[in-house]
C-alpha cells in the first residue's frame, strides 16, 4: 500500500491531462513511443505485429485512453489485441475502462492485487491534479486486468513478433512491469525508471534495499538500448546505474542520521540532494529540479521508516532467540 503521508511543503508531479497530446516517436519497425506533450504527464507506446497491436498503459481517464487509441489508429489498421498496465497507479490504469472489452488487459498479479480500493486511489491521484479533480470524475469503475502473469516473465504474441513482459521485483510499486521488445532493444519502464538525468524516483511502498536488487536483476537480464519511462523524456541504460548509485547513497545517509539520533523530520531537512543527482542548470530540463528535490525528500522519509522497521525486525528476532 502506498504511503499516505508526505513531508511538509511537499509538492508532487502535476498529472493534469487537460490539453495534453501524445506524439509518436519511431523506434523501429512497428515500434513507437507515444510521448506526452508536457512533462511530467504520462507517456504511452504501441508495438505493432502482423496480427495486431499492443498498447502500453491506458492513461489517467477516458479522454486520454481514447486519445491513445486514436494515435494507434493513425499508425496501423491492425486491431489492438493487448493493453499492458506497467503498474496499478490510476494515471496508468484509470483509462482501462475506455478500451473495448475485446482488448485483453495484461498485468502482473501484484498489480492486480493492488487494484482493490478505487476511492482511495482516486484520492491519492487527485493530489497530482492540483484542483482539477474533474479530470478523473469519469472514473466510476476500475477495470481490472483480464490476464495476469506470475513470476518473472511472460510474452505476448503479435504474429511475427513477441513482446516480453518482465517483473524483477518491487520498485516504485510491487508489480512494476517492464515491456521489452528484443528486436529494437526498447523497454517501457512505467514508474520503475526515469531518464538518466533524473537521478531518483519515488519510494512509495518501501525502502531502497529491495529496489536496488530489482534494478540489478533488470540490468543483468535485459539488453536495453533505449527506454520509454512512464513520465518524462526517453532514457539510456546508464539510468539504471545512476538510480542504484542514488539509492545506495540514500541508504548510507539515512542510516547515519538514525545512528546520530536525528528525528525523521530533522533527517528530511538535513539530508540534502547533492548536485550530482540534479540536472545541470544549463540543461533545458533543469526546470524539473524542484520536483526531483521533492521526490528526494519523500525518499528520505520512506527510507527512514524502512530502516526503523528493519531495526525493529532484528530486535524482535534477537528477543525471540
Amino acid at each position: 500500500m502506498e504511503i499516505q503521508e508526505r513531508p511538509a511543503h511537499y509538492e508532487g508531479p502535476n498529472l493534469d491531462p487537460t490539453g495534453v497530446k501524445l506524439y509518436p516517436r519511431f523506434l523501429g519497425r512497428g515500434v513507437y513511443a507515444l510521448m506526452a506533450s508536457r512533462m511530467p504527464r504520462d507517456n504511452s507506446g504501441v508495438v505493432i505485429g502482423s496480427r495486431g497491436a499492443l498498447v502500453i498503459d491506458a492513461g489517467i481517464n477516458g479522454e486520454m485512453a481514447r486519445h491513445i487509441q486514436d494515435r494507434v489508429r493513425k499508425l496501423t489498421d491492425k486491431p489492438i489485441l493487448y493493453l499492458v498496465n506497467t503498474n496499478y497507479h490510476g494515471d496508468h490504469t484509470f483509462g482501462n475502462y475506455a478500451f473495448p472489452a475485446s482488448i485483453e488487459i495484461v498485468a502482473h498479479r501484484k498489480t492486480l492485487d493492488s487494484m482493490n480500493d478505487l476511492a482511495a486511489e482516486k484520492r491519492i491521484r487527485s493530489r497530482n491534479l492540483f484542483g482539477q479533480d474533474a479530470a478523473i470524475s469519469d472514473i466510476v469503475t476500475w477495470r481490472k486486468p483480464d490476464r495476469v502473469f506470475d513470476g518473472e516473465f511472460t510474452k505476448l504474441d503479435l504474429g511475427d513478433r513477441a513482446v516480453q513482459l518482465w517483473h524483477f521485483g518491487p520498485g516504485n510499486t510491487p508489480g512494476d512491469t517492464i515491456v521489452y521488445v528484443p528486436e529494437t532493444k526498447t523497454a517501457w519502464t512505467g514508474n520503475f525508471l526515469s531518464n538518466e538525468r533524473i537521478g531518483n524516483t519515488m519510494l512509495l511502498e518501501g525502502g531502497p534495499r529491495e529496489y536496488i536488487d530489482t534494478l540489478a536483476r533488470c540490468k543483468n537480464k535485459l539488453d536495453i538500448k533505449q527506454f520509454v519511462p512512464g513520465h518524462g523524456p526517453m532514457g539510456k541504460p546508464e539510468a539504471i546505474d545512476n538510480l542504484i548509485n542514488y539509492l545506495w547513497w540514500l541508504l548510507r545517509e539515512v542510516d547515519e542520521a538514525i545512528r546520530l539520533g536525528l528525528t525523521r523530520d530533522a533527517a528530511i531537512e538535513a539530508i540534502r540532494l547533492p548536485k550530482r543527482f540534479l540536472i545541470s542548470r544549463f540543461h533545458p530540463a533543469s526546470r524539473v529540479n524542484p520536483l526531483i528535490q521533492n521526490f528526494h525528500r519523500l525518499n528520505v522519509m520512506a527510507t527512514y521508516q524502512a530502516l526503523l522497521n528493519e531495526r525493529e525486525d532484528r530486535s524482535r528476532i534477537t528477543r525471540a532467540a
